[in-house]
């Protein structure tokens, strides 16, 4: 729709987490470093957090496509925490290519161990990577825990990555996870987006998009200090922002995005205009 109108080639702020739209800041390319040389070097487990929409499923897919290029990784990725352990292990096989139907907990713990054996026999590197793992259960937990005992007397067989919010922190540090969180080699923690990195990333989209120099343009600096006052740094908040902006300015054929649009954009979402007793002026104010 309004894609010709501002000359791109695609939507410039999906919110499906997509590696080619990837505009890493200096701590997410810490993150994805970390995680790679984690697996890549046998460390065993990893832990991957940062609040909502600071982009670690996005980090999450570039490791996979990272992966993905290396032909001696397999790996499985699991996103749905509500499972019971049962099915928490019937969905590893699964996604290993290995058959997990009729099968017990035992049996299933023998066919992975098999399976992890042999792949080290040939040198192949094995990766479990749990996404949103704060929803995962003390006591699926405590079978990742448990997967950490299949090793050899020098290494782990199966390289484990855990990535969610804040609150996996908490649970990593509670006392009745001790024993899981002593395992943990390297922990990873993403931020909120800066002003100037809110910025750099708002006009890489675009330009990634096809606008070229004219991204700056669309997005002025006053319209981006809207953009980051509302968004407070949040990567996918930024792209509901600026998405609902672009169809705001397409609507009434404008070739740039202004202040205005995206307070209307965030009162017409609900978002956290701040102070509830400030004043839509006042909220100008804060903006400029």
């Amino acid at each position: 729709m309004y894609k010709s109108f501002f000359h791109l080639s695609q939507d410039p702020f999906g919110l499906t987490p997509d590696p080619a739209c990837f505009v890493p800041t200096e701590r997410h390319n810490e993150a994805l470093a970390t995680l790679y040389y984690g697996v890549r070097h046998h460390k065993g487990f990893i832990a991957l957090t940062g609040e909502v929409g600071t982009g670690k499923t996005l980090v999450i897919r570039c490791l996979l496509r990272l992966l993905e290029e290396s032909k001696d990784i397999a790996y499985a990725y699991i996103f749905q925490g509500k499972l019971a352990p049962i099915e928490f292990l019937q969905y590893i096989l699964a996604d290993f290519g290995l058959e997990p139907k009729g099968k017990n907990k035992t049996e299933l713990l023998l066919d992975l161990n098999r399976f992890l054996i042999a792949r080290h026999a040939e040198s192949l590197t094995t990766v479990l990577i749990l996404d949103e793992a704060q929803n995962l259960s003390e006591e699926l937990l405590e079978e990742v825990r448990l997967l950490t005992n299949l090793e050899t007397t020098k290494e782990k067989l199966l390289q484990i990555v855990l990535a969610g919010q804040p609150e996996l922190d908490d649970m990593l540090d509670s006392y009745g996870l001790r024993q899981l969180k002593q395992r943990i080699v390297f922990r990873t923690h993403l931020e909120p987006l800066t002003s100037e990195q809110a910025e750099n990333y708002v006009l890489s989209r675009m330009q990634i998009a096809g606008s070229g120099p004219s991204a700056a343009q669309v997005f002025p600096p006053e319209t981006m200090a809207a953009v980051f006052f509302f968004s407070k740094g949040s990567p996918r908040v930024i792209n509901t922002l600026c998405e609902n902006a672009l169809i705001t300015a397409y609507a009434q054929q404008e070739q740039s995005v202004t202040p205005e649009m995206i307070e209307s954009v965030a009162r017409d979402l609900r978002m956290d205009l701040g102070d509830p007793t400030d004043e839509p002026e006042q909220i100008s104010r804060h903006i400029r």
